[in-house]
């Protein structure tokens, strides 16, 4: 076998015997408790049906880069409104939740510059303070006094990076506090609100809900959660957004989003504007799945949005029970480690606004069982 191949099927081997390995699963008719469409909106035909809103639409396709070719007016339009939308000065689009977090921490710390993130921070994040030559340092998880003590440290132009709420946790970040100590020592904060926007501040994020627009110096909002759709914006000055089309190299060499997915963007926020009782529903049953679990023998972790998680250690036993409950008409996947440290594997259930009270009850029956 030729060493490069023979490479490949010892990684595989290894993870198949760390039962670690993954396969790609077709969706299932199962009930969905596993999806980021919170409020269930990637269903929704009036934020993906377009019906030739914009005389624009002759490209199908964005035909380059934004730089190039792939620059309209729709975009822009579409830009100054996300602004507007998320109070701040000016938003700039990227093609993904992944490439806006590489395209901005690639280019904006320098070689003697210090990143300080959570160390529960979004895998997108680590590789693209990977990609600057700064120095970057980690912080405990929702720690005030660690994340104080590495600023107190810190060289050159300072950026601290946190979440509003935590993907594989659901918990929320105490962005009050985190912003007077940014404050305190003249640190830039970088909020990733990926899992907030649609859900916290009427949709706007958690940010916009405790009014610190102001105080955060840049905020990456992403559209493929709960507004169902794709993409991704940098909210921040225009300044920022000046210097991202200038050197973010995630924004400069990749052919731009086709512009149905800029309708669909703007669609999408119009259409949460017109159905903000979705949120108030979501919230209801996220309260019911907390009461139901209050005093439960599996382990939950506490978290007020709808990711909800019951550590099951080991990536054996984890995947046993999600199997369990997929058998019983539940789509649940269970994080394995290496995502997740080993000893905290666990079952992640996604609530959404159309999942029913039944269908929560059914489900934590069977988790007793």
């Amino acid at each position: 076998m030729h060493n490069h191949s023979k490479f490949i099927t010892e990684r595989i081997d290894k993870s198949k015997s760390n039962y670690a390995f993954r396969e790609l699963v077709l969706n299932t008719s199962l009930i969905d408790f596993c999806s980021n469409d919170y409020l269930g909106f990637a269903k929704e035909t009036t934020i993906h049906h377009i019906n030739n809103k914009t005389s624009e639409l002759l490209n199908y396709g964005a035909t380059g880069s934004r730089l190039i070719s792939g620059n309209y007016k729709l975009t822009e339009e579409t830009e100054a409104f996300l602004a507007n939308f998320y109070n701040t000065h000016a938003a700039l689009i990227f093609n993904s939740g992944y490439n806006a977090n590489i395209g901005l921490f690639q280019c904006l710390p320098q070689r003697n510059d210090t990143i300080i993130y959570d160390k529960f921070i979004h895998a997108s994040i680590r590789d693209g303070i990977k990609l600057s030559n700064a120095n970057n340092f980690s912080f405990t998880h929702n720690n005030l006094a660690a994340l104080e003590q590495k600023l107190s440290n810190a060289k050159g132009l300072v950026y601290v990076v946190v979440e509003s709420v935590y993907s594989m946790d659901g918990d929320q970040v105490p962005l009050l506090e985190i912003v007077n100590i940014c404050n305190k020592y003249n640190a830039a904060l970088i909020v990733d609100e990926a899992h907030a926007v649609g859900i916290y501040g009427n949709g706007k994020g958690l940010v916009c809900e405790l009014e610190l627009e102001n105080k955060v110096f840049a905020r990456i909002v992403t559209f493929g959660k709960a507004f169902g759709v794709h993409g991704a914006a940098i909210l921040g000055s225009n300044e920022l957004r000046n210097y991202l089309i200038n050197f973010s190299r995630a924004f400069i060499y990749t052919t731009a989003l086709p512009l149905h997915s800029i309708i669909t963007i703007k669609n999408a926020h119009e259409f949460l504007l017109q159905n903000l009782n979705r949120i108030n529903t979501l919230k209801e049953l996220i309260n019911h799945f907390r009461s139901l679990t209050s005093n439960f023998e599996l382990e939950t972790l506490n978290s007020c949005s709808p990711i909800q998680c019951i550590i099951i250690p080991g990536n054996n036993e984890v995947k046993a029970m999600a199997d369990k409950l997929q058998q019983n008409g539940f789509d649940v996947r269970p994080i394995l480690s290496p995502t997740v440290p080993k000893g905290q594997e666990r079952l992640r259930i996604c609530l959404h606004s159309f999942n029913s009270k039944q269908e929560v009850d059914n489900l934590v029956n069977t988790l007793k069982i």
